[in-house]
């Protein structure tokens, strides 16, 4: 299942998820070369990646005998700059895509400023969930699905019934199917966990062990970070005027 739409009209402008979409097609294109150079595009991973073996200060003989990258870059800065890059074309255009379905609800439960803090919070939370399970490993993590893990996860607790068009496939059957959010949003969480199961952490590959760490914190920092006030109106059907929305929804 894939989501393509959801049906959750929005009051603020969404500024913050436009803004940090923006950003990370800049860094690809740019910082990256978008792919077509192997050289700049592993450069730029070795370099500003977050290496869990760096971050920690610990590794192995084995780890060392098969790093990707020479290390001695960046440390605990790794776990912010990574949240900005992506290993492939799809890569990005998969993280961007449920960044802009789930971003702006969730940018527009709690205004501009919050989802910039509650965002960076996410995925530093998820990348050092990553860390903390594989503490030697030379593998870089980039990505902004650990922060956009923690997007769905605070649009789960949110709006658990919002409707979102789901593109459904199962071989040569294909049909949009109308969804509510809980049944989307944990479907793609029992996905994680279950490939998590058989996956080795911190081998390389997709770091769904991140993913869920986003998840769960996105799930709890949504609620020290939402306006009540902006949930509520939204929930009702119902729009703030801008002098209750306060400060254009900034704050």
């Amino acid at each position: 299942m894939f989501p393509l739409y959801d049906d959750n009209p929005t009051e603020l402008f969404p500024y913050v998820t436009i803004a940090l979409i923006a950003a990370c097609v800049w860094v690809w294109w740019t910082v990256q070369g978008a792919g077509f150079s192997e050289p700049l595009l592993n450069g730029s991973v070795c370099a500003l990646g977050a290496i869990p073996a760096e971050i920690t200060g610990m590794t192995t003989p084995q780890e060392l005998a098969r790093a990707p990258c020479p290390l001695g870059g960046l440390t605990v800065e790794g776990l912010f700059t990574s949240m900005f890059l992506h290993g492939s074309w799809m890569h990005l255009i998969g993280n961007m895509w449920f960044l802009w379905i789930f971003g702006n609800n969730v940018e527009d439960s709690m205004g501009h400023l919050r989802f910039v803090v509650f965002y960076v919070l996410c995925g530093v939370v998820a990348a050092m969930v990553h860390v903390m399970a594989a503490p030697t490993s030379t593998t870089p993590l980039v990505g902004a699905s650990g922060a956009i893990s923690g997007v769905m996860g605070a649009y789960l607790i949110l709006y658990p019934h919002a409707r979102v068009d789901t593109l459904f496939f199962f071989f040569f059957f294909v049909r949009i199917v109308p969804l509510p959010a809980w049944l989307m949003l944990g479907y793609w969480m029992l996905i994680q966990v279950m490939a998590q199961s058989v996956t080795p952490v911190g081998g390389g590959g997709v770091a769904y062990l991140a993913h869920i760490g986003g998840f769960v914190a996105g799930m709890a920092l949504i609620f020290l970070f939402r306006r009540p006030e902006l949930v509520d109106a939204k929930r009702r059907g119902v729009v703030l005027p801008p002098s209750e929305v306060g400060n254009g929804g900034w704050w």
